[in-house]
């Protein structure tokens, strides 16, 4: 277990990574689940330290109602390759929802050099990073309702294991992924249980994280493995969003984001 992280280095930024650690309010952020392993005084939805402290987005059902409205001008195209066949490509920027007509609720999504520049093209930022297969407001509007995804994806994986990669797509499409972004974790369902399979059996059902905050063997080998492309092709994840989950992640992880769409 980590030792305690000195007051000032606390106070200065979160850096913290270990639900032990001192400083913050809350070390760790997310919204603690079932599964979490950690209580909410371990984890909790807000980053209070820091020079810019922030409480993520608050989502009723009438605001994702509203995000489920707008519709994405040109849909992204499948992902019937192997992403995992080549290396990730670039992420850099930001990723912004440029309203095309506010009436009809439509839009586009483009990759901007910085907030900044999604402001001067009359957009909204949606996340950080470059867009991708699950930038879309429904694919976020499915991100903001279930804190916890890896449970029932998961779930997906095991109920087609024996049944091929589509059944896994329309499974995770039934949750109410898009179609390209369940592909995406459909392929990378797939990689993990390459890469990962050991790990995985001895830990998939076991709380998320250990007691001093890291993340159980089967979560850790997933990141590592098949994190960085997912990243890349999805586009849009809980951290860059901004959005707590019950996987609960270091401050200085997790980038502010208010989703004021029109």
């Amino acid at each position: 277990m980590r030792g305690l992280v000195p007051l000032a280095l606390a106070l200065a930024a979160c850096t913290v990574r270990s639900a032990s650690d001192a400083g913050c309010q809350a070390p760790l952020f997310g919204r603690p689940g079932a599964q979490t392993g950690l209580t909410a005084a371990e984890c909790q939805p807000a980053c209070l330290c820091g020079t810019t402290p922030f409480v993520p987005a608050r989502f009723d059902a009438a605001r994702l109602a509203l995000l489920r409205e707008w519709r994405l001008e040109v849909p992204y195209a499948e992902v019937t390759e192997d992403p995992y066949a080549k290396d990730a490509g670039p992420s850099a920027g930001v990723c912004g929802m440029v309203p095309t007509d506010v009436a009809a609720r439509r839009y586009r999504l483009e990759t901007f050099a910085d907030v900044t520049a999604v402001s001067a093209a009359g957009g909204v930022l949606t996340h950080h990073g470059a867009c991708g297969v699950c930038s879309t407001l429904d694919d976020l509007a499915l991100y903001a309702e279930a804190p916890d995804l890896g449970a029932p994806v998961r779930q997906c994986g095991i109920d087609t294991f024996s049944q091929g990669f589509e059944a896994n797509v329309r499974c995770l499409q039934a949750l109410g992924f898009t179609r390209p972004c369940a592909q995406i974790w459909a392929w990378n369902t797939a990689h993990t249980r390459s890469k990962c399979l050991e790990p995985c059996v001895l830990e998939g059902d076991k709380p998320y994280h250990l007691s001093d905050g890291g993340l159980n063997a089967c979560l850790a080998c997933d990141e590592r493995e098949s994190g960085p492309v997912f990243k890349a092709v999805a586009g849009r994840t809980r951290r860059n969003t901004g959005l707590a989950t019950a996987i609960c992640r270091p401050c200085e992880e997790t980038r502010p984001v208010a989703h004021d769409y029109p």
